[in-house]
């Protein structure tokens, strides 16, 4: 009799337990649907973090991995799925740990990821991506023939994002593409510093506005015209 009691006290037990998590889910998954009309970012992430302990689903961790690197949280997305190269992960995983792994200055890493995003649809942004963390990585014969695709993918009205400004801007995508092809040429022979002046020239030429470009201009002009030592100062 003992024994049947204790077995029926348990499978209650069980049916309480399951019966929680249940309602609790529920009760998440409303949350999160009402986080979302309100535009409650932090909400959100609660929300999901929450759905996730108590039902684990890769696409929700995916999802609020995705939230975290939109919302400049970049070293939470990157904890919430990793930062290992995975050609399994979802496309939206992959975007994620390539943008936020660039975002913490980790150009070897990010490469990986959108060398992936690359393989599954190659397009002009990311042939941007590709060149200047290849330009950052030292790989000048790679960073090249991604410029080339992008020149000649790009179309005139893709533009660009910029944020070295205090306010962001955008400039033509192949503006953007000309200015990375002018720092190659530099890479590649230091001393023509006119063959890169010219590609940025060409950038200027189609967005005057490209505070980027006139940054790096102005940087290599500088090294090919050196200021004169002051007076008195003795010449090496």
């Amino acid at each position: 009799m003992k024994r049947t009691l204790s077995v029926l006290l348990l499978m209650a037990g069980f049916i309480g337990v399951g019966q929680s998590t249940s309602e609790l889910q529920k009760h998440y998954e409303a949350f999160y649907k009402e986080m979302r009309l309100q535009g409650d970012m932090n909400g959100v992430i609660s929300a999901l973090t929450h759905l996730n302990v108590l039902s684990p689903s890769k696409e929700r961790k995916d999802t609020l991995a995705y939230i975290y690197a939109n919302n400049n949280k970049h070293m939470q997305a990157l904890n919430t799925i990793g930062v290992e190269k995975d050609e399994s992960d979802s496309d939206l995983a992959v975007q994620v740990k390539a943008i936020s792994l660039k975002a913490i200055n980790q150009p070897k890493r990010a490469l990986e990821q959108f060398e992936i995003l690359n393989k599954r649809t190659p397009n002009p942004y990311l042939a941007y991506e590709l060149a200047d963390l290849k330009i950052q990585t030292g790989d000048i014969t790679g960073a090249s023939t991604n410029i080339e695709y992008g020149i000649a993918n790009a179309k005139d009205d893709m533009k660009y994002a910029f944020y070295e400004r205090q306010q962001p801007y955008e400039v033509s995508l192949k503006a953007a593409f000309l200015h990375l092809k002018g720092l190659v040429a530099f890479n590649t022979d230091k001393e023509n510093v006119d063959a890169a002046i010219t590609f940025i020239d060409e950038a200027l030429k189609i967005d005057p506005n490209f505070n980027l470009a006139s940054l790096s201009k102005q940087a290599l002009e500088a090294r090919k015209n050196p200021p004169p030592a002051p007076e008195g100062e003795k010449k090496e």
